[in-house]
């Protein structure tokens, strides 16, 4: 990805999460790279993530449209668009600087890729189709919001959540990782959806010329990360095409808390 810096091979030492450059992270080549348009891998997360959200929320219907958070958002915004029709606040919760301020650009001026998004959640589901402008109703709902997952904790505030690509892409250590998927998923109140995806088997990932770290995990760890804490739906691999160099795939799992 970068013509600079270090080789995945060259960083392999233990990275934490305090560690990692994230006051430096290129949120543009980011999003360009991964989200400048839709590719199936992500279709293929749409479609298990929107499934699920809709079999909840309309087999438990009448329910009031919930407090929601996508936490770690960084320059995607398709998780926060899965809750859309179920929740009247989303937050997004994110740590940098740079991407919190891009957020708070694409909401107001949306890249034209999120539309490609878009008709791939609402593709066959009335619920999603509901909304005639998704950006829009988007931008009055979601509150970009400076935060730290390591800071989540059990406050039992949310009624829906989504996490993607956040736990496993954050630092080396095993410890982290899983603090940071029971993080997520405690913030939630109990017996709330979720959906959180995973890259599987990262050895880390360059951002521009900059290295960022990874802990390398499979479907067994984010199940037996999730067993004490959720009551799981599916989680499930996902094949993926060629994001980047040194990962197999991506992990998607869906579940309420208990």
């Amino acid at each position: 990805m970068g013509d600079s810096g270090p080789t995945i091979a060259e960083t392999l030492d233990e990275v934490s999460n305090e560690d990692a450059p994230w006051d430096y992270f290129d949120s543009d080549s980011y999003f360009w790279h991964n989200y400048g348009h839709l590719r199936a891998d992500d279709k293929q997360i749409i479609d298990i993530v929107a499934d699920f959200f809709v079999h909840c929320f309309d087999r438990d219907r009448p329910r009031n449209l919930a407090n929601a958070i996508d936490v770690g958002s960084g320059t995607n915004l398709y998780p926060a668009m899965t809750m859309l029709p179920f929740a009247s606040r989303v937050t997004l919760f994110e740590r940098s600087p740079a991407n919190r301020q891009w957020l708070i650009d694409a909401l107001n001026e949306p890249q034209g890729s999120w539309d490609e998004f878009w008709k791939a959640v609402a593709a066959g589901r009335p619920t999603y189709q509901r909304i005639r402008k998704p950006l829009e109703v988007l931008a009055m709902r979601a509150w970009v919001t400076k935060g730290n997952v390591f800071a989540l904790g059990a406050d039992d505030k949310y009624d829906l959540g989504t996490m993607f690509f956040v736990a496993e892409s954050i630092t080396t250590r095993d410890d982290e990782f899983r603090r940071a998927t029971l993080n997520f998923v405690d913030s939630l109140k109990p017996g709330s959806p979720f959906a959180a995806a995973f890259m599987c088997r990262s050895e880390g990932y360059f951002v521009g010329s900059t290295f960022f770290p990874a802990h390398s995990i499979d479907i067994t760890d984010v199940e037996m990360c999730l067993a004490d804490i959720a009551r799981i739906s599916q989680i499930e691999k996902v094949a993926s095409e060629d994001l980047r160099a040194g990962y197999s795939g991506m992990i998607v799992a869906t579940g309420w808390k208990r």
